[in-house]
């Protein structure tokens, strides 16, 4: 049988224009150079001789009827082949587990345990991908995310997701600070720092600890890890999940004034995509998170021994 389709590579090419609206940035995602794109595309238009696949201006590329026409021919067949790839690849070396997670949890809570983990599973890597805020689960590069539950967001259909820890927020600050306060009411009057997406958390604290109030807020940071620094600089008391400051409760670098938490209704979750074959790795590694949340040691109960320990 004759074979009529064009390579692979050419296909790559001409997607990947697709895509960016450039052949610059095309050979960027390919990691080549922008003169193999251009050849790639070149050698298509001559194989499936119809003229042109794309218009070119100093605005960019756009695509020609004949282009958009082909575009919606081969991609999904093209990206499925990738998939099919990836996932033979994967059984192949399945001891791999590719992990996007939030930058402060990744710090504060996993990389402490990682250590314990290699020492369990020496033949098993986990590698951390870069974190994207406004994740749409949809990228080929990674095997599970661990990412908070928004307010008024829903999961997306294709992912699978599963409650981890941190709905439980906690209020810190240093030693010295914490001499202050005899009780809730008095955080008051204290510099409140909070975070910049949660402005409520704080409300959310006085109402369980029984002194319901709309409290003034002092400095925002938009990060959680920058709150948990500035508490720990003396700026003032932070409400934060009790995961994240286990360390520092241990250490007396930081205590809670109060013994009181509250949930805050969202947590980190653990999502993997719903269509993706399962493979023993990630499995291994799901399951090891799950663990070491459901530890019976606590956050909450580390900071009430600190805080009886004193500065």
């Amino acid at each position: 049988m004759k074979i009529h389709s064009p390579s692979l590579v050419e296909l790559h090419a001409f997607l990947a224009v697709c895509r960016e609206g450039s052949f610059r940035r095309a050979a960027e995602e390919l990691c080549v150079t922008q003169a193999a794109v251009s050849r790639a595309v070149q050698r298509l238009e001559e194989h499936l001789a119809g003229g042109r696949l794309f218009e070119r201006s100093p605005a960019g590329v756009t695509l020609t009827p004949r282009g958009v026409q082909l575009r919606k021919l081969t991609e999904r067949h093209v990206l499925a082949l990738e998939s099919a790839a990836e996932t033979m690849g994967r059984q192949a070396q399945p001891q791999r587990v590719r992990l996007s997670v939030i930058p402060t949890l990744a710090i504060q809570w996993l990389m402490p345990r990682l250590p314990a983990f290699n020492e369990r599973h020496p033949d098993m890597n986990v590698e951390l991908r870069q974190f994207k805020h406004d994740e749409d689960f949809t990228r080929d590069d990674v095997d599970l995310w661990i990412e908070v539950k928004r307010p008024r967001r829903r999961w997306p259909d294709h992912v699978q997701t599963r409650y981890l820890l941190g709905r439980e927020l906690i209020p810190v600050c240093t030693p010295r600070w914490s001499k202050e306060f005899r009780a809730p009411q008095d955080l008051r009057r204290a510099t409140l720092l909070h975070h910049t997406n949660f402005p409520d958390n704080w409300e959310r604290w006085f109402a369980k600890a029984g002194a319901p109030c709309t409290p003034t807020l002092g400095p925002g940071f938009d990060l959680t890890m920058h709150l948990i620094v500035a508490a720990k600089a003396g700026m003032g008391v932070a409400v934060v999940p009790g995961c994240l400051v286990e360390r520092e409760l241990l250490q007396g670098e930081l205590v809670m004034p109060f013994d009181i938490d509250v949930s805050c209704g969202r947590g980190y979750f653990v999502c993997w995509k719903r269509d993706t074959p399962a493979f023993t790795a990630r499995d291994k590694f799901a399951a090891w998170l799950a663990d070491q949340a459901h530890a019976e040691w606590s956050a909450t109960d580390a900071g009430a021994a600190a805080a009886n320990q004193g500065p």
